[in-house]
């Protein structure tokens, strides 16, 4: 396996922008030709070895002062990316607004406030993503799980609230309708000033008590691996008619879903909601980086079982992260260069820098896996200099 490194950046690239292996190999060099690169792929591009590579780069992006601005790593997103399948597959479905008249499979991937992807999964159509997301984010890439998540609406019920609430995680979604919402308060005759009008619907403990031990249960039996969340809320949910069990879920969510929506609808602090809509709007902007990566075969994904969708999102995941850490790296030693020099950037600055910037990725032409040794960093630029060298 000499030159291990430079098939699996090959098969790394050939997978994540969809290219397929006619690009990136080269026939004279045995490390680079097509039946290595095919053993690579088939022997070391599997679900273990693209997590613990992606452990890797989450660790080492969090290590970095100005992802450290952004965040602690406990505050996550999770959203699903859609992907055309023309071929024919029991894993992917139907949905005229996201593939047309063709099938199509969602990659469910969640994201931490240090824009480090920490899971995925992939999902055969467009079913709801309350099903899937709380199985990503409780077996994450690497060892620490967020305390918050935020989603759109279509993860949103109030069992996922108490399912997520009794795992040691606050859900926060985004409301599509805060008028239509319901507010919950556990006792009738408390007296809760302006809100009183507001909180009239009662959440009935004697619902939650009996069922309290096989709760725990269940929450241990999904911390640890042992059941998956998409089985038990299909289980409990019963296409809208939950079980007992259920109800006591959905009970104990309101509480939750009742101090999330406190905190969003609180008129003399608005920094919960934006703090909310910012790592949403970090997960978009990742959607369209991973879009432009994975621009060969129209972004479409042509495998046509589960596991190879899997590795071939996974490898893109993997990538992704690999860009972000290379952007975070020279934006933090930029500012640091800035600092040394004078220049006053302040952290709250720093802070509103994105590593998923794109302008000098160019995904297009001929690819090389043949890079100079550089003994640390490539050398920044001056930017009055390259003004000066453009003109």
């Amino acid at each position: 396996m000499d030159d291990a490194e430079l098939s699996l950046a090959a098969v790394l690239v050939a997978e994540a922008t969809n290219v397929g292996y006619k690009p990136v190999a080269r026939p004279r060099h045995w490390a680079l030709n097509r039946a290595r690169l095919s053993h690579v792929e088939q022997n070391y591009l599997r679900a273990e070895t693209l997590r613990a590579a992606n452990a890797r780069l989450i660790d080492v992006q969090a290590d970095i002062p100005l992802a450290q601005l952004w965040g602690g790593g406990m505050v996550a997103s999770v959203d699903g990316m859609r992907f055309v399948v023309p071929t024919q597959t029991v894993y992917a479905g139907h949905n005229p607004r996201y593939f047309g008249r063709k099938r199509g499979a969602t990659w469910l991937n969640a994201i931490n406030d240090q824009v480090a992807g920490i899971g995925a999964t992939v999902v055969p159509g467009t079913q709801r993503d309350s099903l899937y997301q709380l199985d990503v984010l409780l077996n994450p890439y690497h060892g620490r799980r967020p305390e918050l998540v935020t989603s759109d609406t279509a993860g949103y019920s109030d069992m996922v609230f108490g399912l997520y609430r009794i795992c040691g995680m606050a859900y926060a979604p985004r409301l599509a309708n805060l008028a239509d919402t319901r507010f919950w308060r556990i006792d009738p005759a408390a007296d809760y000033g302006p809100a009183n009008d507001l909180a009239r619907h009662r959440i009935r403990l004697g619902r939650i008590s009996p069922y309290w031990p096989e709760m725990l249960r269940i929450a241990g039996s999904l911390v640890t691996g042992t059941v998956r969340a998409y089985d038990l809320i299909r289980a409990l949910g019963r296409d809208g008619n939950p079980t007992p069990l259920g109800q006591a879920f959905a009970e104990y969510g309101r509480i939750a879903k009742t101090q999330h929506l406190l905190a969003v609808a609180d008129p003399d602090d608005d920094t919960y909601q934006h703090s909310l809509n910012a790592q949403l709007n970090t997960t978009e902007s990742r959607h369209r980086l991973a879009r432009k990566l994975c621009f060969g075969h129209r972004g479409e994904l042509r495998q046509s079982y589960q596991e190879g969708m899997e590795d071939q999102l996974g490898a893109l995941g993997l990538v992704l992260n690999a860009v972000v850490l290379w952007n975070t790296t020279y934006l933090g030693a930029a500012v640091e260069q800035l600092r040394a020099q004078g220049y006053p950037v302040a952290d709250a600055d720093a802070a509103r820098l994105s590593p998923l910037i794109d302008t000098h990725l160019n995904v297009h032409g001929a690819y090389t896996f043949f890079l100079p040794q550089l003994a640390g960093l490539r050398p920044l630029r001056e930017p009055d200099r390259a003004e000066r060298d453009e003109k």
